[in-house]
């Protein structure tokens, strides 16, 4: 039966918190919709929520977090910065505004990652030195990366003092693995989050996936996410849908076997398989 548990959490490198091994997406979620669903993940045992200043929703993560009666250290809470703001000084107060939005100004994130490769190398250096600077004020307890490839990882040595990043969150499913950049993460102690772990919905009646969601008596979606966990990922299922949350989460009551899982990495598309974003990898 099955070894990982819905407490289980993970040690990151360059921090004393410890991750959640699931998480909660709320990507494209917004006002009472996006609250609610925070407070149904939360009830249902969720203990990591996502979001980022692209997702317009910083302010319904905190207020849905302060609502829920848990205490803040028993949530752990993820956002990310896209670009830097022109100037050294703005980009960092653009990511204490983030803070100040989920966790007001005393409050801190426990996670805040660059969201995107693309703002180019003096971009991507502005971006972490001011988190490296929100990490050392206690502000963000955590900082990382997110559509990062090797080359934007090892970029980075020659100007950071916060070497690995704690995570790379990067598209995860079988049919986008992702391979290279996943070994290389794994290889330097980087959690890898997986995002879009459910293909948004695009392999529902894929026929393997099928046979297997028979085979286990599971829904489709519950087996993509068990996948995710048994590859070592931290998944990130989105949903609005009380039961559908719900039941992304009850997946620690079976394991896919070996040659389950074998069968799920031979449906791997490479980067044609991506339905939002393969890194650039070379």
């Amino acid at each position: 039966m099955s070894t990982i548990s819905t407490s289980d959490l993970l040690p990151l490198r360059n921090s004393r918190k410890r991750i959640p091994r699931l998480g909660f997406g709320v990507y494209r979620t917004h006002g009472p919709e996006s609250e609610q669903a925070i407070a149904t993940a939360l009830k249902a045992g969720y203990r990591l929520i996502d979001t980022a200043q692209f997702y317009g929703n910083e302010n319904e993560v905190g207020q849905a977090v302060a609502q829920s009666g848990l205490a803040r250290d028993d949530v752990f809470i993820t956002t990310k910065i896209m670009t830097p703001a022109g100037s050294p000084e703005a980009t960092y107060q653009k990511l204490v505004d983030s803070v100040d939005k989920i966790a007001g100004s005393d409050g801190y994130v426990d996670l805040f990652l660059i969201h995107s490769s693309s703002s180019g190398p003096a971009g991507r250096k502005q971006l972490w030195q001011a988190l490296e600077k929100l990490h050392q004020e206690g502000r963000t307890k955590s900082i990382g990366v997110s559509n990062y490839g090797v080359q934007h990882i090892e970029e980075m040595k020659a100007y950071a003092k916060i070497w690995p990043p704690d995570v790379n969150q990067i598209e995860l499913h079988p049919w986008c693995q992702q391979r290279r950049i996943e070994r290389y993460c794994k290889s330097n102690g980087i959690i890898v989050e997986a995002y879009c772990p459910l293909v948004r919905g695009n392999k529902v009646n894929d026929p393997t996936l099928v046979g297997l969601a028979k085979k286990y008596g599971k829904s489709t979606p519950q087996v993509l996410v068990r996948y995710a966990l048994q590859k070592g990922w931290v998944p990130l299922p989105k949903s609005s849908n009380p039961e559908r949350i719900a039941a992304n989460a009850d997946v620690y009551d079976f394991d896919i076997s070996k040659d389950d899982m074998a069968t799920l990495d031979s449906l791997d598309q490479g980067d044609a398989g991506a339905v939002v974003e393969a890194v650039i990898d070379d």
